[in-house]
């Protein structure tokens, strides 16, 4: 490890990217725990002053993916935010999950709990905030939830345990690492469609670079609110769509445009005022700024997924899914589905999938 951390290590201007083959033996050196804790702290430091290179990030995507459990859903979409939760916005991509899975499309969600440098509300508390629990949830339990409602909730930890090995670590530095973003792209039920979310304008291009090599068939990287997945209805929101696999392009989405604009009201959010809107929205009602968003972002994630032929269709369609009540019924779906007294349920179904 040291021979890396030399490379990687001397300086803004005498640093200098891995190669793949090193960035692959630095991930597995560090997510095996061969490594020292001293020089693992010394090696994410060094990559944060350097900024790591999309080869050295895609190595560390495959050597977490190699260490994760997965459970496919075809022709699904993977929705990846900030792991450092959210402190200041409404996470319109929890409500709109099931908007999307009632209209057919497999959405996965993925996350732990809170992370450096945020720390803010996280998707697990939000579902805990919900009436979800998931810290204990088995695996098997989520897996089958996602078969019946074809909505998954990966609690990232638990599906890679290698990263929960170095969350201690990771507070301790306190700063965002190069696992910040590797964990984003774990893609746990392997979706060929993804929404996701960047803080900085300058990672469009590197991450486009990183989906294409994944393999990623069509996506959305979204410079969104908080550095999340959601596209804002206040304003303009700058993106970046990959498509059929072989290109990207930039593009700027203007919620005026789909008569979506609105101001949202400025609240201190708090789990459970993340949970009570979430759930007004899914009712139908909620302050038209957050259903405004929920709508948007569903809309757009049906495009991105060629569920639909035009981002307007996919309004039309997220707006019948709230209103006509077929989200909010997936969700308690997904909600009775997770709950311990189904469990027979689960081990049936885990056997008839395995069979």
């Amino acid at each position: 490890m040291m021979d890396l951390i030399k490379e990687v290590g001397r300086g803004r201007k005498g640093a200098r990217d891995l190669t793949p083959e090193e960035a692959r033996r630095a991930a597995e050196l560090i997510l095996s725990r061969e490594a020292s804790a001293v020089q693992i702290g010394a090696f994410l430091m060094a990559e944060r002053i350097k900024t790591e290179s999309a080869e050295e990030l895609t190595a560390f995507v495959e050597a977490c993916r190699a260490r994760s459990r997965r459970w496919p859903m075809a022709g699904g979409i993977d929705c990846a935010g900030p792991y450092d939760g959210r402190r200041t916005s409404f996470a319109a991509t929890v409500p709109a999950a099931f908007v999307l899975a009632s209209c057919g499309l497999p959405v996965t969600l993925h996350g732990s709990a809170a992370l450096p440098p945020k720390w803010g509300i996280t998707l697990p508390d939000n579902f805990a905030a919900l009436g979800a629990d998931l810290t204990g949830a088995a695996g098997d339990r989520l897996a089958m939830a996602a078969e019946s409602t074809g909505f998954l909730f990966a609690p990232t930890e638990k599906w890679c345990p290698a990263l929960a090995g170095l969350r201690r670590m990771r507070e301790d530095i306190g700063v965002r690492t190069i696992f910040n973003t590797a964990e984003k792209l774990l893609r746990f039920s392997d979706a060929p469609y993804m929404a996701m979310g960047v803080f900085h304008g300058t990672m469009f291009e590197k991450m486009a670079g990183i989906l294409l090599g994944l393999g990623v068939r069509n996506a959305i990287i979204v410079q969104g609110v908080e550095g999340s997945e959601d596209l804002s209805v206040e304003k303009r929101t700058r993106t970046v769509m990959v498509r059929g696999g072989q290109h990207h392009e930039m593009l700027i989405l203007d919620p005026a445009v789909f008569g979506l604009e609105a101001a949202a009201p400025e609240w201190e959010w708090t789990a459970e005022r993340q949970a009570d809107t979430a759930r007004r929205v899914l009712e139908g009602g909620g302050e038209p700024a957050f259903r405004n968003m929920v709508i948007l972002n569903s809309a757009v994630r049906l495009w991105v997924a060629e569920r639909v032929p035009s981002i307007e269709e996919g309004v039309a369609l997220a707006r019948r899914t709230l209103d006509g009540g077929a989200a909010l019924r997936r969700f308690q779906d997904w909600l009775s589905s997770v709950k311990p007294e189904t469990g027979s349920f689960f081990k049936e179904g885990i056997e008839r999938k395995r069979a």
